[in-house]
């Protein structure tokens, strides 16, 4: 697809996460996650960045790093929960077995526990 400049536009994956405070009923903010692909070697950063104020967090991987296989999100949520937090980091790791379908892994965060599913 053109972009405004004329030039062919990089396709994306769809791979999104949103975190709700299941405490206080609120998004969580400003959360830092790392999207991670396993390869040969072990895991390799894909994307980062920190979740919005829904709390959510839509990253644009470029296709030739978007395959099938074994990924993983961390979320670094102590800063989030503060320091007595039971859970200071969560990792998520799920299997991407089609590549063009849109994936969304959520997080639902309280201070001693979490839980997660595949949305959509």
């Amino acid at each position: 697809m053109p972009s405004d400049d004329g030039t062919a536009a990089e396709a994306h994956a769809r791979i999104s996460t949103h975190i709700l405070d299941t405490v206080t009923g609120d998004p969580a903010r400003d959360v830092y996650v790392r999207l991670e692909r396993r390869d040969s070697e072990g895991w390799l950063t894909v994307a980062e960045g920190r979740t919005d104020e829904d709390g959510r967090l839509r990253y644009r991987v470029p296709m030739h790093d978007w395959q099938a296989g074994g990924y993983r999100l961390f979320f670094y949520v102590e800063p989030y929960l503060g320091g007595d937090c039971f859970f200071p980091e969560i990792t998520v790791a799920f299997h991407v077995h089609d590549p063009n379908r849109q994936y969304h892994v959520p997080l639902l965060l309280s201070r001693y526990g979490y839980t997660t599913y595949r949305g959509s």
